[in-house]
């Protein structure tokens, strides 16, 4: 057996701030979009780099409220480049953590959590 990789499954409830926040703020891309029927619940693949992330409006996929974690290099050029953008509802802070990590985390707009990290040079 070889792991591949994982993709995070983050419950969304309204696709025009998901898009807001993940296209526009965040800056990812949309790889693709699924209905089962033109007024059903969107399910869709976001990515930017090599990390790939679904967005569900499905109740059943996964509960609001998640944290996911994410390996950057160069946080503190993020986070700068986040709080340039001015966004209406995130300032992101940059923390230092007793795990040698310096971490940048942004909440969505339904409550999930992405945590920017990179651990601190030795």
């Amino acid at each position: 057996m070889n792991l591949q990789e994982i993709v995070p499954i983050l419950r969304i409830f309204d696709v025009a701030k998901a898009v807001d926040f993940y296209i526009g703020y965040l800056e990812f891309q949309v790889d693709w979009e699924h209905r089962f029927e033109p007024d059903l619940p969107l399910y869709m693949q976001i990515s930017k780099n090599n990390l790939k992330i679904h967005l569900s409006e499905h109740h059943g996929d996964c509960s609001p409220g998640a944290a996911i974690r994410i390996e950057v290099n160069g946080i503190r050029e993020l986070q700068r480049a986040l709080i340039e953008k001015q966004h209406k509802y995130s300032r992101p802070g940059l923390e230092s953590t007793p795990w040698e990590s310096e971490e940048c985390c942004v909440t969505d707009p339904f409550g999930n959590r992405i945590i920017f990290y990179e651990y601190k040079k030795k």
